[in-house]
């Protein structure tokens, strides 16, 4: 069994390895695309909320006399929540990419001008 401190140290990793796996499915499963129209205060929210669930869900089914005790469950419940989250938020960037129609008039249209051909 492992100590305190490795305990810790385990819990630790876990964190920095589900937050680095969370952003690659995000941008995999949403796209890179509509990933790049999120601010990034909400990539940083869905991201570490995401990562500290699933720490705090790991913690609470080793601590508990079963694997899927009540506080386990909702902390998986509390992940589920964020991930609902994390893709509300990527569905409005796909939905919203291309709204540029209410940004005011459309500019004039250019006319092309053929080069002189040096007669």
């Amino acid at each position: 069994m492992l100590t305190g401190r490795m305990t810790r140290y385990a819990y630790v990793m876990e964190f920095l390895l589900a937050a680095i796996a969370s952003q690659v499915v995000w941008a995999e499963i949403g796209g890179a695309g509509h990933l790049d129209l999120i601010p990034w205060y909400y990539k940083l929210v869905g991201i570490l909320g995401l990562a500290f669930t699933t720490v705090q869900a790991t913690a609470s089914a080793m601590e508990g006399e079963s694997a899927w005790n009540p506080r386990a469950l909702g902390w998986t419940s509390a992940a589920i929540l964020v991930m609902a989250g994390m893709a509300a938020a990527t569905y409005y960037a796909h939905v919203h990419e291309g709204d540029d129609s209410g940004s005011g008039p459309d500019p004039a249209p250019v006319a092309f001008v053929q080069p002189l051909t040096g007669r």
